[in-house]
């Protein structure tokens, strides 16, 4: 048995400020998918994926039926016979892997479920992301529901504001384009609930508030509108702004090893670096107009390019 393939998801802006009604766009990443699947001699890392899975089904059965209802009987007896989530994406590395999991048992198991093929209005996406966000809440604590959307959808979604999300095209990738969005791996995991609780922390400050409602939200904003309208030269200098605001007011988000680093782009101009998801570990978002003057600045780092200017 083997389900459908379910992919990772990139938040390209609005870490964080979506939590404070910024705006938003998250792309699927192709890359790395799982699926949900039973083999006949599994291997430890399916045991163990199984075991979560078995946690996973007791904590769904608390969910409000108003909510989501879902077929136990045929859930619990595929968990009870080992079935796992078979998955390629990274965990911990802000690329949506509880996302895609998620995805994949409400495609499977939910019933009166919202599909793909129809008419995604505006009220089907908010339901769908309001039953994603409960759902992937047992992971992470507090979830906004979005990765889950992003994996089951497999289209770009454009966040307007908390109530306002839509499906979105993105301006088409230039093959031959000398810029570009990348992805470096900063080699250790990132956790989603400690660094979420970090930022509410902060959030008690009113300077802080202050700083998320003058430059944080409003760069993101603008880089959200540059991106989709194709003004690349904007959007660079969009980005180059909030990356030196994440800087400055996210430390605790950015791996130590990795403030130099960030720094260095910001003032040679060979990339901005952004927080991918929750930040503390996992991989970091890159932008740049020459991908090959940021891989030789980055020489001593894996790159993976997700999409060319």
């Amino acid at each position: 048995m083997k389900g459908p393939l379910f992919y990772s998801k990139i938040l390209l802006f609005g870490e964080y400020g979506i939590i404070k009604d910024s705006k938003g766009l998250s792309i699927p990443y192709s890359f790395y998918n799982g699926a949900l699947k039973k083999d006949e001699n599994p291997s430890e890392e399916a045991i163990d994926s199984n075991t979560k899975l078995k946690a996973f089904v007791d904590y769904l059965r608390t969910i409000d039926t108003d909510l989501v209802e879902f077929d136990f009987e045929t859930l619990q007896e595929h968990v009870d016979s080992g079935m796992y989530f078979d998955s390629s994406i990274p965990q911990g590395y802000g690329v949506g892997s509880s996302g895609a999991l998620v995805a994949a048992i409400y495609d499977k198991y939910a019933q009166a479920k919202i599909t793909v093929l129809e008419n995604l209005t505006r009220d089907k996406l908010l339901k769908l992301k309001s039953i994603f966000s409960v759902m992937e809440s047992f992971f992470h604590g507090k979830s906004s529901g979005l990765d889950p959307l992003n994996s089951y959808l497999s289209i770009p979604i454009l966040i307007n504001s908390k109530d306002n999300i839509e499906a979105t095209g993105i301006p088409a990738q230039q093959s031959s384009g000398k810029g570009g969005v990348f992805l470096l791996d900063s080699g250790m995991t990132g956790e989603t609930a400690p660094m979420v609780r970090i930022f509410m922390e902060n959030m008690k400050q009113e300077g802080f508030r202050n700083m998320l409602k003058d430059q944080f939200i409003k760069h993101t904003d603008a880089c959200v509108d540059d991106f989709l309208k194709g003004d690349i030269k904007s959007l660079f200098s969009n980005t180059k702004k909030l990356s030196k605001v994440v800087l400055n007011h996210f430390k605790p988000m950015i791996p130590k090893e990795f403030h130099d680093l960030w720094k260095h782009g910001i003032e040679t101009n060979d990339y901005y670096l952004k927080l991918c998801g929750s930040g503390g570990g996992g991989y970091i978002l890159g932008f740049t107009e020459d991908l090959d003057r940021a891989k030789s600045s980055l020489s001593e780092y894996k790159l993976e390019v997700v999409y060319n200017f």
